[in-house]
């Protein structure tokens, strides 16, 4: 049921993103400098039909090979060639042919707004629950990104299995979803307004951290959150009790990593070099960095940031020789924030 509707519903129901009944397939975030500027260049048909529910546009990407779930009509897949730069490649897959025909149309148009000899941008017709029938070889993107639609498709699980397998090691998944603070009752995944609204199909946090640990994704990483509102009375009444919240997370692709933050005594000193994050380099919610100053951080931090694209960014201090224990203070408990006025401290948890 849930191809069949999200087809209707993004390809027929929605023609804009101004039909949305509740906020949680759009942006509340105001972009960054950079990633204003690349959106400017973006077909004002290709962001009309935009619903994403978060910004995908990870940092240090340049030369990057980028597979895009759920891509749409475009727009993060035309944002993210911009930031890879002509050598890098952006790959979209979608299966609603309406939203591919506005992204594919205007491919040339985009190819000549960027300077580029050659396009960097291909869209492929294809059920992101069934990447493993497409044509892309294992192990050949640097980074992977979906935008508010794995909470669209059944197989959950099988969708983080098959970005697993088709990353780089030390490699991301990067994406923006909607979460659940408790499993959504099963009558309502079949409701087409709640689940086009990216609500019944929310995964509950605590299936998706057990989901993502069991496809390889050792230790995800939550990078920003914000509660939902739900204004639409009806759909609210239907949901009453469920809170949701739509967040972003990055989950490396990493051999070794442990399943608690311990302590090694390890450090990083950030050399600002990241563009767009020049004073401060976020790895997740936790670890906000600034440059410049002495970072200490667990042995899985440190292999996320040394052993991935990042690695070039940081001095690193210390290595796995001595082991000190857990850090204190780290996990448990619902990680989303229930007010969206809550500010985040420049520090890590561990």
């Amino acid at each position: 049921m849930n191809i069949e509707n999200s087809r209707n519903y993004y390809g027929e129901v929605l023609q804009n993103s101004g039909d949305l009944r509740t906020d949680a397939c759009t942006m509340a975030d105001a972009p960054p400098p950079h990633v204003r500027r690349a959106l400017a260049n973006v077909h004002e048909e290709v962001k009309a039909r935009y619903y994403g529910c978060g910004l995908v546009a990870p940092s240090a990407i340049a030369g990057a090979r980028i597979l895009d779930l759920g891509s749409g009509s475009g727009q993060d897949a035309y944002l993210l060639a911009q930031l890879v730069g002509e050598e890098g490649e952006v790959v979209g897959v979608d299966t609603t042919p309406e939203q591919l025909a506005v992204a594919n149309r205007h491919l040339e148009w985009h190819r000549d707004r960027f300077g580029y000899a050659k396009g960097n941008v291909r869209f492929i017709e294809g059920d992101i629950e069934k990447l493993g029938s497409l044509d892309l070889e294992p192990e050949s993107f640097d980074v992977i990104v979906s935008n508010c639609v794995i909470n669209l498709v059944a197989d959950k699980a099988g969708v983080f299995a098959a970005a697993h397998r088709l990353l780089k090691p030390g490699g991301e998944l990067y994406f923006s979803d909607v979460y659940a603070d408790r499993r959504v009752p099963e009558h309502l995944l079949s409701d087409p307004v709640l689940h086009g609204e990216c609500l019944s199909g929310a995964l509950y946090w605590g299936d998706f951290l057990a989901q993502a640990k069991a496809a390889g994704f050792a230790d995800p990483r939550l990078v920003k959150d914000r509660p939902l509102g739900i204004g639409d009375p009806a759909i609210a009444e239907k949901l009453d009790g469920i809170r949701f919240f739509s967040a972003t997370y990055r989950l490396f692709k990493l051999d070794g990593l442990e399943t608690e933050c311990e302590d090694y005594g390890q450090a990083v000193i950030y050399r600002g070099t990241v563009a767009g994050e020049e004073r401060l380099f976020t790895l997740d919610k936790h670890h906000i960095i600034e440059a410049g100053r002495v970072f200490p951080l667990c042995g899985n931090s440190w292999k996320m940031l040394g052993l991935s694209r990042f690695a070039p960014h940081f001095d690193f201090i210390g290595d796995f020789s001595r082991h000190f224990g857990v850090f204190a203070g780290c996990g448990g408990g619902l990680p989303f924030d229930l007010s969206a006025d809550t500010n985040i401290e420049a520090a890590g948890c561990c």
